[in-house]
C-alpha cells in the first residue's frame, strides 16, 4: 500500500492518507521529546524501528484477548497501516507503582507499589500541558460520552493486566503507561502506540529504566535500553 498525503505529523511519528479513505499509514520518527514536548528534543536512533514493531506485536496480542485496536497490517520496520479513527482527546493513564508526576504530585517515593492499579486521564492540549481531567470533566466539555468512558475504563485495566503479564514472562515490571482510544464505526478502540515512549518499563530485578526516563532524566545507554526491550520481546 502506497502513502498518500501527509495527514499529521507529531513529535514521534507522521501519519499519512492512503487510497483507502478508512486507511492510513503510520511512519515512526527516531525524534524524542519529553516534559510536554518543548523542554526537551532529540533524537534515539533506532527508537522508530522498536516501537513500530513492539506496538504491533502488543496490539495483536490485545485483539487476541478481545481488545480492538486499529491495527490492519505492518508494512516495515518503521511503518504501519491503521484504521483511520476519531481519536479523542484523553490520555488514558494506568499506574501499578508510583513514578515520575504521580510521585512529584503526591509526594511518594518512586517506585512504591500500589494497593491497585490507579487510573488518571489527562486531556490532550500541548498548549494547557495536557492537564489532569475528570471523567465528570471530559462529559461536561463534550470529549467524551458517560457510555465510552465507561468501555475506556474497562479496556484499560483489561490491558494492563494483559500487558503485565506479557511482559513479567521476560523480565521486566510495568510501572506504568499511557493510551490513547478512538472511535470506529460506532465503538471505541486502542489506537497510538504501546512501547519504551508511552511506558515506564523497569527490569524486574535490578529496576533499571528500560524507557524514555532514561532520555528525560540524562541516564545515559538510551538507545541500548530500547534495544534491550525489543530483544527480550523477540521481535
Amino acid at each position: 500500500m502506497e502513502k498518500g498525503d501527509l495527514l499529521y505529523e507529531g513529535k514521534a511519528k507522521k501519519v499519512f492518507t492512503t487510497i483507502d479513505p478508512d486507511l492510513l499509514i503510520v511512519s515512526y520518527k527516531d525524534d524524542v521529546a519529553a516534559f510536554d514536548g518543548e523542554l526537551k528534543k532529540g533524537t534515539i536512533v533506532g527508537k522508530g524501528a522498536v516501537n513500530n514493531r513492539m506496538t504491533n506485536y502488543i496490539f495483536k496480542i490485545l485483539e487476541q484477548n478481545g481488545i480492538p485496536t486499529h491495527y490492519v497490517q505492518e508494512l516495515s520496520d518503521r511503518e504501519t497501516v491503521v484504521k483511520h479513527v476519531e481519536i479523542i482527546p484523553l490520555e488514558v493513564i494506568i499506574r501499578n507503582a508510583s513514578a515520575g508526576s504521580f510521585s512529584k504530585r503526591l509526594n511518594i517515593e518512586e517506585g512504591r507499589e500500589l494497593l491497585q492499579p490507579a487510573l488518571e486521564l489527562c486531556y490532550k492540549d500541548d498548549a494547557l500541558g495536557d492537564p489532569l481531567i475528570s471523567d465528570y470533566d471530559a462529559i461536561a466539555l463534550e470529549k467524551v460520552t458517560r457510555k465510552e468512558i465507561d468501555q475506556i475504563t474497562e479496556y484499560a485495566f483489561q490491558i494492563n493486566e494483559i500487558l503485565k503479564e506479557e511482559l513479567a514472562r521476560v523480565d521486566i515490571k510495568l510501572v506504568d503507561f499511557k493510551i490513547e482510544f478512538g472511535r470506529y464505526e460506532g465503538g471505541i478502540i486502542l489506537a497510538d502506540e504501546i512501547s519504551p515512549d508511552t511506558c515506564r518499563l523497569w527490569d524486574a530485578r535490578t529496576n533499571k529504566k528500560l524507557d524514555k526516563d532514561r532520555f528525560r532524566h540524562d541516564l545515559g545507554n538510551v538507545e541500548a535500553a530500547y534495544e534491550e526491550v525489543y530483544e527480550r520481546l523477540g521481535l
